[in-house]
């Protein structure tokens, strides 16, 4: 069945339930009704651009060694990257990046310049799922995995949560805005919202599974342990981006919630409530990298890190 599920923010999922009519959802801190005593296993994938090369190379690893989760959940290039998980399409992101990153349809200032798009839109969301390297929507549908992206809206500057359940032009949409930059993105509009980059409202959507009652969740991150962001210049976003104030406030305050978020984090792992996966050092790649050996080089360390850490992640999830 076609089904989505749109949720705001604060809120989870007031069933969880895959034969859900697409509706927003208010705050529900039962989500799905969940039993406590039942575990729930979740993949929550930071975003990060080419970083997120880093979490290809896990989720490969994971997809070999056989492990499954019963949700996902990912923000930017953690949406982009990470739905390749529910379709099962083991090497298929670093794939298709290696061979497009030079291709100034896939990522140039010639495109922002002629699409308002500086990963063009139609080269990255149609071109690439349906005609170059296929995206396969017919497993992603039928895989139970529950799969969930967020992207900000530009008029409040919070986050908002869609469920991917077939993979179609919908799906991909919201997977669009998830991961589209702002200034160097158009807004996105679709179901209502206009949207940007999930990273400015929600970087890493951990809180978001445990709202839904995951609670054996592997947490993805693409910086290194001890990682402080700092506040960024919001010169550019207050030029750019005036009409949206919301969402200039959102950057402008977007180190705060990272460190924040990545204090809380930092305190799972020590509590043995969450597997942590990152980087060893820092990955040192730009959010655009065009070197097809630079990026495998970060796919290679994500391989590297989830091999040595498979043990691990088998017995917290009992696999």
């Amino acid at each position: 069945m076609n089904t989505t599920e749109t949720t705001e923010s604060a809120a989870a999922s007031g069933q969880a339930d895959i034969a859900a009519v697409s509706a927003p959802i208010e705050s529900a801190a039962a989500s799905g009704q969940a039993d406590s005593a039942a575990t729930r296993a979740a993949l929550v994938m930071e975003g990060g651009a080419m970083r997120g090369m880093f979490t290809c190379g896990v989720m490969d690893v994971l997809m070999e060694n056989g492990i499954r989760f019963d949700g996902a959940s990912g923000i930017s290039a953690g949406a982009v990257f990470g739905c390749n998980y529910k379709s099962r399409q083991i090497g298929r992101p670093i794939r298709y990046n290696k061979k497009y990153c030079k291709d100034p349809r896939y990522c140039s200032f010639r495109s922002l310049l002629k699409t308002g798009d500086y990963y063009g839109a139609d080269f990255c969301y149609r071109a690439i799922p349906d005609e170059l390297d296929i995206f396969d929507r017919e497993t992603f549908a039928k895989d139970p995995m529950e799969f969930y992206i967020g992207a900000t809206d530009v008029n409040t500057g919070k986050i908002v949560y869609h469920r991917c359940t077939d993979g179609g032009m919908k799906d991909i949409e919201w997977m669009r805005a998830s991961a589209s930059m702002p200034i160097l993105s158009k807004v996105v509009r679709i179901d209502g919202y206009k949207l940007l980059d999930g990273g400015m409202a929600d970087a890493i959507p951990y809180s978001k599974m445990e709202e839904l009652g995951y609670n054996r969740n592997v947490i993805v991150l693409t910086q290194p342990k001890g990682y402080v962001k700092k506040k960024a210049s919001a010169l550019l976003f207050k030029i750019f981006l005036r009409k949206y104030p919301a969402v200039v406030k959102a950057m402008r305050d977007r180190h705060l919630m990272y460190n924040r978020q990545l204090q809380e984090i930092q305190a799972k792992e020590d509590a043995k409530e969450a597997i942590v996966i990152r980087p060893p050092e820092p990955l040192r790649i730009g959010r655009a990298c065009k070197k097809p050996e630079e990026l495998e080089r970060v796919y290679q360390i994500g391989r590297a890190e989830a091999t040595r850490r498979l043990p691990e992640i088998r017995k917290f999830l009992g696999q």
